[in-house]
């Protein structure tokens, strides 16, 4: 049916029909290239190795956004319009490269002058690191955010942490997950810029005196936060926003304890203890020592930000570094901070405390600052994942911040008291302070109190957050609830990583869907179109081809590019249930052991995903999925028919090939676990079909398209509350048979004979607790599956239905997300106007 994609070197990304390249422009290209590659880089060397090629040609396309960066902070301060702080301890966000040359529009234009001089674009683009600072989800949505800040014209600036090791890679030896480094930094990094001339003090323990009414903070620690900007293109709209990254350096000056003592070489490596701070990313918290690192990220990065944020208010004219502005009452009318989740909760006391103990502003209208200018996104619905810390912890690390969250819970309690007279309790149930089990402050909690908006990030997750996980405060304060679903930017997740795709839908609705992806809906009339459909299956064959052969070339894993590809692939963890993943592998197995003559739907089932190092069960499910692939892929009476893959180190730069080659996407969390979501809609965007259930954003997916386009099993929010009490595995396990099969041949050692015990833990899991009702859910699974198996079968009924996933994806841009945030939390209106390009004067536009 798809007919053979030329390969990358014979089409060496050829010029794009949506943007021929002009020659003048191919050629300042050149030169730009050749200038960097020559005074920049080789300089005494004769020959240059790819990696001088890479670097020459970040160079180059920097060129292209330093001038657009600095007209757009000149045209901020001339205009002094309200700023967006978003704060965030995590940015997953990928490569650069090719996604500014997309948002700069200058793709083919770098293709055809690279091509002209003998170099392949897409050999260079591999060349980059991946920019891994973040886990997952959080990460990767704080990215596409900026994206579309950028593309709204907002003057936005993202704030977190320059770590020097981010999310560690994932090596698999002998089925076991390995982690090593992320040394991202080793070649250094050409799109930031160092800005000691902001360098900032950070104070950490010390104690409090108070006198006459005021409070001083004394005998701290000083550690420095050193900023490193990068730049964030808009799409094609010349604005380029910063996201400001702080590193800890230590002060010049040494411990005096080591340096009396004469050990100056101690002296010296005493520095690095401060530095830190920023040197790694948290891929999990369960370490003592690591929780106080953990709280000292999160200060270093608030601390910073704020006197950032404070500075850059004071200062209203472009170019001048003098305060100016010494009223603080019109600060919420020019600053707005969002708090990515509760890591950044302690802007809230910080702020606090600079507004009363450093520009000594009176405590209430201090907290009527903090509250108008602060809003927080929740992302989670796990109790375990809201954050608690120890007061003993803060009391030695932060002890003026303890002081003000003392206050702020005290005056919080009298409100609470105030309005339910005859509901102590509610008192106990609603303090920020928690006595139980030792005295933890509950971020979450102070979040709600300080912010003047809570929003949830889908639907459901917005009305479980109002029903149950901060009921109390939902009925006391209903007006700050929000729901802002979330959204990706379709510049990364379809122009970039799916430019087949991207042309054929351009050939019908032309291009103005790029920057307004409601238009997508133009679509459903071509879905019984047949040179359209045909057009979409064949771009999907060649993306699978491609993925096919990059897992070759690098894994030496052959795919059968025939098969269904049905993919799951997201952080490793017993609600996200890759577990009923797998017993569907081992029931497909053993349904063609069972009878190898019978009609099957091929498949090749890929699961990626890290996880945290310090959290068994996921190692466990990760090295299961591997014995049970080795057992799979070497069975010769399988054949082709069901192939089983872990995708190694998965990552951003691996989700731009997997992802268009998809063809089923597994989001299959238990109802009322995941918060939203954001690969469910990558793939969506993509053509690939959803089998899942109704949690998170697939609630909405559905009402999107239909439930005709896509695979819905399993229960209900409501039916898991129902069943939950009383609720026995055991019971699933011994009425259905195949579900038993495959749970006694992991019990037994069949995938893993040489370490016959190796799963007790899992099996244990699943039949004596099943938090997540994988049993439960189980048979519905299975039938949702065979109606996958039965419609793949015809290849034109699955497009269509691709089509209309496709066609109707236009809720989920993070361009829509951004544009609610910005009216009804940030009180900004986005605008399409086109700043003047560096070569045009504001006459020109």
């Amino acid at each position: 049916m798809a007919s053979k994609p030329k390969t990358d070197k014979e089409k060496l990304k050829q010029i794009s029909v949506r943007g021929i390249a002009q020659v003048e422009d191919v050629t300042t290209i050149k030169k730009s290239f050749n200038r960097h590659l020559h005074y920049t880089l080789v300089k005494d060397r004769n020959v240059a190795t790819q990696r001088d090629y890479y670097i020459a040609l970040a160079h180059t396309v920097r060129d292209h956004l330093v001038s657009r960066w600095i007209r757009t902070q000149q045209y901020y301060y001339e205009n002094d319009p309200k700023r967006v702080y978003y704060l965030s301890l995590e940015y997953y966000i990928g490569r650069t490269l090719s996604n500014t040359m997309v948002n700069l529009g200058i793709q083919s234009q770098c293709d055809e002058a690279l091509y002209q001089l003998g170099l392949n674009i897409e050999e260079l683009e591999e060349m980059e690191d991946d920019a891994g600072l973040g886990n997952g989800g959080l990460g990767r949505l704080a990215a596409c955010f900026l994206d579309s800040m950028a593309t709204l014209g907002l003057a936005a600036y993202g704030y977190g942490l320059r770590y020097d090791y981010g999310i560690f890679s994932q090596k698999i030896k002998d089925g076991h997950q390995h982690e090593e480094p992320d040394d991202w930094l080793r070649y250094g990094n050409p799109w930031e810029k160092a800005r000691p001339e902001y360098m900032i003090p950070i104070n950490f323990y010390g104690n409090t005196k108070h006198k006459d009414g005021k409070v001083a903070w004394v005998n701290t620690q000083v550690v420095f936060a050193m900023p490193y900007d990068s730049p964030t293109p808009g799409y094609k709209n010349n604005t380029v926003n910063s996201m400001r990254l702080w590193s800890a350096k230590s002060p010049n000056s040494f411990n005096l304890t080591f340096f009396n003592d004469g050990d100056y070489v101690e002296a010296v490596l005493d520095r690095n203890h401060a530095e830190n701070i920023s040197r790694v990313l948290y891929p999990n918290d369960n370490v003592v020592e690591g929780k106080e690192l953990r709280l000292k990220q999160e200060y270093f990065m608030v601390a910073a930000t704020l006197q950032d944020v404070v500075r850059r208010f004071k200062s209203s004219k472009f170019g001048c570094r003098d305060p100016v502005r010494t009223d603080f009452s019109a600060f919420p009318d020019k600053v707005a901070l969002q708090l990515n989740d509760t890591h950044p909760a302690l802007a809230i006391p910080e702020l606090l405390r600079v507004f009363v103990d450093v520009e000594n502003l009176e405590w209430g209208k201090a907290w009527d600052l903090v509250v108008r200018t602060c809003a927080y996104t929740n992302h989670t619905l796990l109790p375990e994942a809201l954050e608690r810390w120890p007061v003993d912890l803060l009391h030695r690390l932060l002890p003026r911040h303890l002081e003000i969250i003392y206050e702020i819970n005290s005056r919080h309690l009298i409100e609470v008291a105030k309005k339910y007279p005859e509901d102590p309790d509610r008192m106990r149930r609603m303090s920020i302070v928690e006595e139980e089990h030792g005295k933890k402050i509950n971020m979450a909690f102070l979040s709600i109190v300080g912010a003047h908006v809570v929003n949830g990030v889908a639907e459901i997750h917005s009305n479980l957050l109002k029903s149950r996980v901060f009921k109390d405060f939902f009925e006391m304060m209903p007006e700050k609830f929000q729901n802002k679903t979330n959204g990706i930017t379709p510049r990364r997740w379809l122009l970039l990583c799916n430019p087949g795709l991207t042309d054929v839908i351009a050939e019908v609705i032309g291009e103005d869907w790029t920057t307004d992806l409601s238009l997508l809906a133009e679509l459903k009339k071509y879905a019984n179109t047949t040179n359209f459909i045909q057009s979409v299956q064949r771009v999907k064959q060649e993306n699978k081809m491609k993925l096919a052969q990059y897992l070759q070339k690098h894994h030496n894993i052959t795919l059968n590019t025939a098969s269904m590809f049905d993919i799951q692939v997201k952080r490793i963890h017993e609600y996200k249930r890759q577990l009923l993943n797998c017993l569907h592998m081992i029931l497909l197995y053993n349904r063609i052991k069972r009878d190898p003559s019978a009609s099957f739907v091929a498949r090749t089932i890929m699961i990626g995903g890290k996880a945290a190092p310090g959290y068994y069960m996921a190692k466990q499910i990760i090295y299961l999925v591997n014995c049970i692939a080795r057992v799979v892929n070497n069975d010769p009476i399988i054949g082709d028919k069901l192939k089983i893959v872990f995708l190694e180190n998965y990552r951003v730069s691996l989700a731009e090939k997997v992802i268009p080659a998809c063809d089923l996407s597994e989001q299959i969390s238990l109802a009322g676990t995941e918060a939203s979501g954001t690969g469910n809609m990558k793939f969506m965007l993509n053509g690939g079909l959803t089998i899942g259930t109704l949690d998170g954003a697939n609630v909405e997916m559905r009402d999107e398209m239909g439930e005709e386009n896509i695979f819905i099993f399993g229960m209900t929010v409501e039916e898991v509350e129902q069943r939950k009490h009383g609720y026995n595995p055991r019971d699933y396990y011994e009425k259905n048979s195949e579900l038993k099969q495959a749970i006694d041949q992991i019990q037994g050692g069949f995938f893993c004979p040489n370490e016959p015990e190796a799963f007790k833990d899992i099996v244990n899991s699943l039949l004596y607790h099943d938090t997540y009702m994988l049993l439960a859910d189980f048979e519905s699974y299975v039938e949702a599956q065979e109606r996958v198996s039965e419609l793949f079968k015809d290849r034109e009924a699955w497009a269509k239905k691709c089509i209309m996933n496709i066609a109707s994806s236009g809720k989920f841009s993070s361009d829509r997300t951004i544009t609610q945030y910005a009216r009804e939390i940030w009180g900004v209106e986005p605008n399409t106007i086109k700043l003047p390009a560096p070569h045009e004067t504001p006459q020109d536009k």
